[in-house]
């Protein structure tokens, strides 16, 4: 089941962490302590979210990345194997595994600090793509040794090539240009871009890769395919904390891909994931199953673009 040699769906390269998030009324000032309400401890980081994603949805998906030889990095590798990830791409080693302390207010909206150290990286080609044989390929932009030479292949091999751009760091600079969909934050695309229209930037963007989606949060969505632009909203829900929201919709995201879905419903189907992950305290206890998704979409009103 686990065998190297055998083809999957979407191989997740980047970075795995582990979250400690505190809710709390609201965000402490300057030299100010505060309770917090809650606690909720689990394994976080986008590539390693968005694999558990795909698999939760049905699909097949590894998981190439970092994790510590520390407690934080075992859960993690226990999280991924027992949905079935497949984890034989996974470096350990004696730099911890990255951490995000998150603070999280009751609307759902969080503050995040994190942590990786500047060793723990896999080295360049270290990844046989002949030997994983994905569909799909999904970057975070975290791992950038391996993923500049890996997407070049990719791209040779007409593998589609999904990019998760939460910031502007070397790994999302370089990959930017090399991606097939590139799905990103909004900060990623004012930032890469230099401009402070959502609008514009989203056209600028659009001469980098053939499809762009970049996230708004609660306003939804805005998108490029080719000459094509559009808006879509974001469902409604009780957002309790929205930690991992766009880790969720990357993987969604593949996962839509993967099975077909005509390009509105595809918006909708990872952003109905997204939605459902908002609706608990921590990202990998909010990712929904298959079944989840598909039941919420049922009863959701249609969005208009």
């Amino acid at each position: 089941m686990n065998d190297p040699r055998d083809g999957i769906d979407v191989l997740c390269v980047g970075t795995a962490a582990y979250d400690l998030i505190f809710a709390v009324d609201a965000h402490p000032g300057a030299d100010e302590k505060r309770a917090a309400g809650d606690l909720v401890r689990c394994g976080g980081g986008p590539a390693a979210n968005a694999s558990l994603t795909i698999s939760r949805l049905g699909h097949t998906a590894a998981f190439a990345g970092y994790l510590g030889d520390d407690p934080f990095g075992d859960e993690n590798l226990d999280d991924l194997t027992a949905a079935g990830v497949r984890t034989n791409l996974v470096l350990r080693g004696s730099s911890p595994t990255p951490m995000s302390a998150v603070i999280v207010k009751p609307d759902g909206q969080r503050s995040l600090v994190y942590y990786r150290a500047s060793s723990g990286f896999l080295p360049p080609e270290s990844i046989d793509l002949v030997q994983v044989d994905p569909k799909v390929i999904l970057f975070d932009g975290h791992e950038p040794h391996v993923s500049i030479p890996l997407a070049d292949e990719a791209r040779g091999r007409g593998i589609p090539i999904i990019l998760d751009a939460g910031s502007v760091r070397q790994g999302t600079v370089e990959l930017a240009a090399r991606c097939d969909h590139l799905v990103c934050a909004l900060k990623f695309a004012l930032d890469y871009t230099g401009v402070n229209d959502e609008e514009e930037a989203l056209n600028q963007l659009s001469n980098l890769a053939p499809t762009v989606v970049i996230t708004l949060g609660d306003r939804g969505l805005i998108w490029g395919k080719g000459e094509e632009r559009g808006r879509q909203p974001a469902f409604a829900v009780n957002a309790v904390d929205t930690t991992g929201a766009g880790d969720i919709f990357h993987g969604a995201y593949a996962a839509a891909l993967l099975q077909g879905r005509e390009w509105p419903d595809m918006l909708r189907y990872a952003s109905a994931a997204a939605a459902l992950c908002c609706t608990k305290m921590g990202a990998r206890l909010g990712i929904p199953s298959k079944e989840e998704v598909e039941t919420f979409l049922a009863g959701a009103p249609q969005p208009t673009s």
